[in-house]
């Protein structure tokens, strides 16, 4: 994580104050424009900003200071922080860019319809919106439901993919009650099965029902054999 400067406008006041750094310096070390520096000097700016000391908070050095009042074109530099503190967890909606906030209905449809199972908070996390938008696009009152399509926050760059499954694995844990089944795939009863067979395999006839053709033609033979000459006509 980058680090930045606390409170820039104050550590600008600070340093108008106490130092003989140019406007110049101030402005590259606070991240702000010059002009705003110059303002700040001339008492029409950050009235009422009480100073802040870089020095007490760490951001600065007396020798960094020292080293750029003697060389105007010396750019300050920010000290290394001698505690890290932890990233603390986002709460609350996501903040969307101004360019993509016109895409945030479309990927609440999209996000209604393939995940059903995220809470309106959830969504809310994902795209940066209210509740009370979730619920018109879910209830298809939202004033350009006609003209929603349904796509992908990833896709869109409103959330990454991580936060995504993230999001969508809690709701799975929260709800494992809520798992679709298909009823329709159980085993039928075995009468109705009885009309048909799940076997392609053709059924081999029984021995029984196989015809011996030899004994067939001996058998008429011997009974050919049997039966006496008819008398011959004279």
């Amino acid at each position: 994580m980058a680090q930045s400067l606390l409170m820039p406008k104050a550590t600008a006041v600070w340093l108008v104050d106490n130092t003989a750094l140019t406007f110049d310096q101030i402005a590259q070390f606070c991240t702000l424009h010059t002009l705003e520096v110059k303002a700040i000097a001339d008492g029409e700016s950050a009235q009422g900003i009480k100073g802040l000391d870089p020095i007490q908070t760490g951001q600065l050095s007396r020798d960094e200071i020292a080293k750029a009042e003697a060389d105007p074109t010396y750019k300050l530099k920010l000290s290394s922080p001698k505690v890290h503190v932890p990233e603390l967890k986002r709460k609350g909606p996501r903040y969307t860019p101004v360019s993509k906030r016109q895409d945030r209905p479309n990927a609440i449809l999209w996000l209604v319809r393939n995940h059903p199972e995220l809470k309106d908070a959830q969504i809310s996390r994902l795209v940066g919106t209210t509740k009370s938008t979730i619920e018109q696009i879910r209830d298809r009152t939202h004033w350009n439901s006609a003209n929603l399509t349904p796509l992908d926050p990833v896709t869109l760059g409103l959330c990454t993919q991580i936060d995504l499954d993230l999001e969508v694995e809690k709701a799975a844990k929260e709800r494992p009650g809520d798992v679709i089944t298909r009823e329709d795939e159980t085993l039928l009863p075995a009468k109705e099965t009885e009309t048909f067979s799940l076997d392609p395999t053709p059924v081999a006839p029984k021995e029984e029902d196989t015809i011996d053709a030899d004994a067939v033609f001996a058998k008429l033979n011997s009974l050919k054999t049997d039966k006496p000459d008819e008398p011959s006509e004279s």
